[in-house]
């Protein structure tokens, strides 16, 4: 079983060391892989933190700069994944877990598949970030304004503005900690969370105008196609937050929201208000994650994957 002291005996002994996490990365990827690679750089490590798709609005972090779209080509001598359930969703990018020397996993998503070597695991925390400031305490980490800046965008992203259910007591513990480092909330909390580009309004406005609502008005779903997001020239990160406008409305229980990937794939983003648990859903299509909050990846028109996933979520509806 892996412990705290094997996370951190191993982080100590490597020199190289490269920073992973899922595909589509959202604010508590991005804010922990962030965290990570500034609280590596301080105790002197050589150290590439790896997103090929990063959204703009997270460019006043700390190391935002500094992400690269591709590693060196020779062997680290440690991969840490991030807030990743499966080796499946690192990006495209599961080779340099494949080739390091050790394999680190440090996560919060209910699903893990337990893939490193030493996993560190624990799904009662409402973000990968809030487990990441336990894990640099332990290393003597010195969380900066800019380390604090990093983790406290994962966390108000991951828990929805610390509305989610897995909040808890220790969360705004842990924020008002990083406020004594000087962070600033406000700051984080718009430019993570609330200001979002012109061309996400427009890529949202498409989804809105497409929105249905589905067995007596449990289940919202809509939709974008990758013409969708060349018309408005979308970014990376323009989608996020659509699936959560369909979860807002009264009545709904579970939103649904399907992004294409290619010709024949979609994305799906499933959300769910208070009783179905939609990472089942999910892992029907060999996808997971929360019970709230989950996705996978299915092949379809958009008309026949929403035929298919009703005729699933409606087994779950009272």
């Amino acid at each position: 079983m892996t412990t705290l002291d094997n996370i951190v005996e191993e982080i100590k002994k490597a020199e190289s060391i490269v920073v992973l996490t899922h595909e589509t990365p959202d604010g508590d990827a991005i804010g922990s892989s962030l965290a990570m690679y500034n609280a590596l750089k301080q105790i002197g490590k050589n150290v590439d933190v790896i997103i090929p798709e990063c959204p703009r609005n997270f460019d006043f972090l700390a190391g935002a700069k500094d992400v690269k779209k591709e590693g060196k080509t020779d062997n680290y001598d440690l991969a840490i994944a991030l807030d990743c359930a499966t080796i499946d969703r690192l990006n495209g990018w599961k080779n340099y877990l494949d080739e390091a020397n050790v394999t680190i996993n440090i996560d919060h998503h209910t699903k893990n598949g337990m893939f490193a070597d030493y996993n560190y695991v624990n799904p009662a925390a409402p973000a990968c970030a809030q487990i990441l400031i336990i894990v640099l305490e332990a290393l003597n980490i010195k969380i900066t304004k800019d380390i604090g800046s990093c983790l406290l965008a994962g966390i108000i992203t991951d828990t929805g503005g610390f509305k989610n259910q897995g909040v808890s007591a220790e969360t705004f513990q842990f924020v008002a900690w990083l406020l004594q480092t000087g962070v600033n909330v406000s700051e984080v909390y718009k430019h993570a969370y609330q200001v979002r580009t012109r061309s996400s309004f427009e890529l949202s406005k498409k989804a809105m105008d497409r929105l249905e609502f589905l067995e007596d008005g449990k289940i919202a779903f809509t939709y974008i196609t990758k013409q969708d997001e060349l018309e408005v020239n979308a970014e990376p990160g323009d989608h996020e937050g659509i699936v959560e406008k369909g979860r807002d409305i009264e009545g709904v229980e579970v939103s649904v929201f399907l992004r294409q990937r290619d010709d024949k794939t979609f994305k799906v983003s499933l959300r769910s208000n208070d009783y179905v648990n939609v990472s089942d859903v999910a892992i029907v299509f060999g996808g997971g994650g929360h019970v709230k909050a989950a996705g996978c990846r299915i092949s379809g028109t958009p008309e026949q994957i929403k035929s298919t996933l009703v005729g699933i979520i409606k087994k779950y509806l009272k």
